[in-house]
């Protein structure tokens, strides 16, 4: 958080002025500090040096594209929230961007007033590190079987061996640890994981990316209720 003001810092990203300017101005009328930049060197740099709470990210960028840059800020240990903004809407090119670290993903043309709602939403979200929001002071561990999940220190390990989650997959298997045998549909997942406006296939994608974790250590955990969604519990 942006010590001067004491109000969420935005760096916005597009190479279009007129984009860059209507985002700024509908964010700073919201109450957010905004800085911009047109390149993603440009981004990199600012990213390092004004210590943001948040990116709005635009993918085709001239020089270095978004995707790249989000990959390179992870790389480095930067896990800044990022929305992406594309004119590429496939499943695909979500997916992608959320897999790199990504909190969200808007498809031009789109609504300033639905960006800014998905940007406090995205730091409504868990806090993690760089996001500048304080932490709890205590965070629970979660348990179901032999599942372990540690919010505070952002670990997880099944019968004690450690799994390597993203932050995304991380929320999404705690949100399903917080409602053990309870079937969760897809429009609550994408509320309360991803906040909201992505879309449904990214759920399916991300709890195969949990399976594939998860089932290689026991028996599986995570169940499909067909048309439903899906429920954390151990198998009987």
């Amino acid at each position: 958080m942006s010590e001067q003001t004491n109000r969420p810092r935005v760096l916005v990203v597009d190479d279009e002025r007129n984009i860059r300017d209507l985002v700024g101005m509908a964010l700073r009328f919201h109450g957010f500090e905004v800085i911009s930049a047109a390149r993603g060197y440009e981004a990199l740099e600012l990213a390092g040096s004004s210590s943001p709470d948040l990116l709005v990210l635009d993918v085709m960028l001239p020089d270095l594209d978004g995707f790249e840059l989000c990959r390179r800020l992870r790389a480095r240990g930067d896990d800044v929230p990022v929305i992406f903004l594309t004119a590429r809407d496939t499943v695909a090119d979500t997916v992608h961007g959320l897999t790199l670290g990504g909190d969200d993903y808007v498809t031009k043309p789109f609504s300033v007033e639905a960006l800014v709602a998905r940007a406090r939403a995205v730091l409504r979200r868990g806090v993690r590190g760089g996001s500048g929001a304080e932490a709890p002071a205590e965070r629970a561990v979660l348990s179901v079987g032999g599942l372990e999940l540690d919010e505070a220190r952002w670990e997880v390990r099944r019968d004690g061996t450690p799994v390597d989650l993203s932050p995304t997959e991380f929320r999404l298997l705690a949100f399903l640890m917080r409602h053990p045998g309870q079937v969760l549909t897809k429009a609550q997942l994408l509320e309360h994981v991803w906040g909201f406006g992505t879309q449904s296939q990214v759920v399916e994608t991300y709890i195969s990316y949990l399976r594939r974790k998860l089932d290689p250590l026991g028996p599986p955990l995570i169940h499909t209720q067909r048309g439903v969604g899906y429920a954390l519990r151990p198998s009987s």
